[in-house]
């Protein structure tokens, strides 16, 4: 059946939690300035999205493309409904962004040893300990906090993941107050078999909370992993304007899932997002001409069916 443009009205909802600002842009060698970044994120909101990682509270001299992030805050149009998260990763980012005023923060906490020690200079079980102390921290502020759970499918230094520590780690998290879980496959590894195993064993121990997942594409398997994902009852899912993404610590890592072609995705599978295909293919290709290279999205080059 043909979709409209946000999905049919009065069929299922499935949230987009729009990642391109932050998960887009870090792996990118052109850095966008932070009014762009102000305007990426306008007009995303104008599109339809109603939660949008905005910025990243990290070093700006591990990650320059997330310099600025107080003043690409201080920028962003606040609306009502719309939340503006903020990645944290110390105490030290949580600080920051407390101060810019974030709508919520994630925080990422890897699932392997390999991984969390290059990306955030700690084991799993240290990170873990932050996770705590940046919960206490937030106790009182009205701040939501969700939590990443990166290489939940497969790590560039570790190998294979075992479930069982996945659901180890989400265990873990479901003893802070966190209130959204994410699962994310930060390298493009997974397959559908390991999303409907996957969401089914933390399900388990996750005390309830909104259940979220985070695919690239790496291997072209992003969106069967989408899909399998909501057929697993999750109805909440990351992608980024473009498809661009990629993580400066995991190896090859490329684009995230784009938003355009997970909304035909979905659209066109009876479900309803309420964010524009058209307004977000048009914001994917305005995302090409700044980082001045082709969208790995196909909707912007092929259009929507029925035209």
């Amino acid at each position: 059946m043909a979709a409209n443009d946000r999905g049919p009205e009065g069929a299922e909802h499935v949230e987009i939690v729009e990642v391109g600002p932050r998960d887009g842009l870090q792996n990118e060698d052109r850095v966008l300035s932070a009014e762009d970044r102000v305007e990426l994120i306008d007009r995303a909101v104008a599109a339809g999205v109603r939660r949008i990682e905005a910025v990243s509270f990290v070093n700006p001299k591990r990650v320059p493309q997330m310099a600025g992030a107080e003043e690409v805050m201080a920028g962003v149009t606040r609306a009502p409904g719309v939340s503006h998260i903020g990645l944290v990763l110390n105490r030290r980012g949580l600080d920051r962004a407390v101060a810019a005023g974030v709508s919520e923060v994630n925080v990422a906490v890897p699932a392997t040893d390999g991984f969390c020690v290059r990306n955030q200079g700690c084991t799993v079980s240290e990170m873990l300990d932050v996770l705590a102390g940046i919960d206490t921290d937030l106790a009182g502020t009205g701040i939501p906090l969700s939590v990443t759970v990166s290489t939940a499918f497969g790590c560039p230094f570790d190998g294979e993941v075992d479930p069982a520590r996945v659901v180890e780690v989400v265990r873990r998290v479901a003893d802070t107050g966190a209130v959204e879980i994410a699962l994310a496959d930060t390298i493009g590894v997974g397959v559908p078999h390991q999303v409907t195993e996957l969401v089914a064993g933390v399900a388990k121990v996750a005390d309830g909370r909104t259940l979220r997942c985070h695919f690239h594409n790496t291997r072209n398997t992003g969106y069967a992993n989408a899909l399998a994902a909501v057929e697993a009852g999750v109805r909440v899912l990351d992608s980024s304007l473009g498809g661009f993404g990629g993580c400066p610590f995991a190896p090859a890592a490329t684009g995230n899932i784009a938003t355009e072609d997970l909304l035909y995705l979905l659209h066109r599978s009876g479900l309803h997002t309420g964010v524009s295909l058209s307004g977000a293919a048009a914001l994917g290709e305005w995302m090409g001409q700044r980082l001045d290279k082709q969208p790995p999205a196909y909707l912007g080059r092929a259009g929507n069916f029925p035209a």
